[in-house]
């Protein structure tokens, strides 16, 4: 007889679930609180008038650098979660962003801020690694799409509370970041709940003795050739994610802001109702996509699943930029463009700790999905400037053109659905 996906999951797996989602939750909070306050925050650092053209420049140059970050912190702490543990890291990548975070309330300069944001993102992007490959070791075979998928798909209640907490202090920006500081108390709860995946103790077992395997090693994941390709796709893969995300998915803030301004509204309106319609309207349809990906995953298998939700990206774009003409019926394209845009990015939860072994999973999971962070970088540059020079409308479009090269990495990476993780 069938069983549903979940029914012999047991109570410690769904509190690991549950603790691997609310550092994600945090995460995606710290991550996005930029991008919902930045347009406050740039005009007072930079002391320029908030409709200059540099804001939306160096708003983009300083996600750049978040990316370039959470590459670093992804490639240092995932090796360092296969050498040491997951619980451990896990910890240090929490304290590390909350940290930095609440130090943003003192930021009276752009390099502090970029600095600032720079070490948030490296506890962004090893965190995440680490969570990934720690829900993926410890549910069964089963229900890993499924909780995977669930575990990314959390990261759309970080962007509710950054952008409540963006709509909540107003022009006041520090004190949003002042609350960055509250997820450190989830740290607590890490060390005193979560154990060390039986598949991680097995693995630093075989390590000890006679060196059977080196744990975390980038030498192996990069010149064994049966991990290299992967650990190379995966990162080109996330690469695309990653740059249509800040590129593309984001910019429904500030479309919903030109057609505001384009139907009357003053700045500080637009400002305010851009960010619902970004932070709660297009979030919540990103969410749903998010839960999607996991059992479309399962149903289809990992590639269908990322190529159809590309290929859908490909034509929501330019009818989210083109299509509405009131703030009313963007409102209503929001929720798809959100839905179809991101969704992908529960598939790297789902997909990247499936195609690495135990003693590699999560240096290799945050090599793709951090080495994708950097790849991605110079594309939002591009992207700050290209939506300098032309209609916001068109240049979202061109850059949505992005996920043309993510169906084709598709090729050249392997289907995992129904097979072990590799050992």
């Amino acid at each position: 007889m069938a069983t549903r996906w979940y029914d012999q999951v047991t109570r410690y797996q769904w509190l690991v679930l549950i603790i691997a989602s609310a550092g994600w939750v945090f995460d995606v909070f710290e991550g996005q609180l930029f991008n919902i306050t930045r347009g406050e925050l740039l005009p007072e650092v930079l002391r320029v008038a908030s409709d200059a053209p540099e804001i939306r420049q160096y708003g983009d140059i300083c996600l750049a650098i978040f990316l370039v970050g959470g590459t670093v912190g992804g490639l240092l702490f995932g090796s360092l979660a296969d050498r040491l543990g997951r619980r451990p890291v896990m910890v240090v990548t929490i304290l590390m962003y909350s940290v930095f975070s609440g130090l943003t309330f003192f930021a009276q300069s752009l390099w502090q801020v970029a600095a600032l944001r720079f070490l948030v993102a490296m506890g962004v992007g090893g965190e995440w690694a680490v969570a990934a490959a720690l829900v993926a070791e410890v549910f069964p075979a089963k229900a890993r799409a499924h909780a995977s998928g669930i575990f990314h798909a959390s990261s759309v209640f970080g962007t509710w509370l950054a952008a409540l907490a963006g709509l909540a202090v107003g022009a006041q920006w520090r004190y949003a970041y002042l609350l960055g500081v509250l997820p450190a108390l989830l740290v607590l709860w890490v060390r005193t709940r979560v154990k060390e995946p039986e598949r991680w103790l097995k693995a630093e077992a075989k390590a000890s003795e006679a060196g059977q395997v080196q744990l975390g090693s980038f030498r192996e994941l990069l010149l064994n050739p049966r991990w290299r390709g992967r650990a190379m796709m995966g990162m080109l893969l996330a690469a695309v994610g990653l740059a249509t995300f800040w590129g593309v998915t984001v910019a429904g803030q500030d479309l919903a802001a030109e057609v505001l301004k384009q139907g009357g509204a003053s700045e500080k309106v637009a400002a305010k109702w851009a960010k619902f319609a970004y932070g709660i309207v297009q979030t919540t349809g990103a969410g749903l996509g998010l839960l999607a990906f996991g059992p479309l995953a399962v149903r289809l298998g990992r590639r269908r699943a990322f190529a159809l939700v590309q290929a859908c990206s490909l034509v929501i774009i330019p009818l989210t930029c083109y299509l509405p003409t009131s703030y009313w019926q963007l409102l209503i394209m929001l929720p798809f463009f959100g839905f179809f845009t991101l969704s992908m990015h529960a598939g790297f939860a789902v997909y990247f700790p499936e195609l690495f072994p135990t003693h590699l999973r999560a240096t290799g999971t945050g090599f793709c999905f951090n080495g994708g962070r950097i790849v991605a970088a110079p594309m939002l540059v591009f992207s700050g400037w290209l939506k300098a020079q032309m209609d916001l409308r068109l240049a979202v479009s061109l850059l949505g053109l992005g996920f043309v090269p993510g169906l084709l990495i598709l090729c050249f990476l392997p289907e995992t659905k129904g097979q072990p993780l590799p050992e």
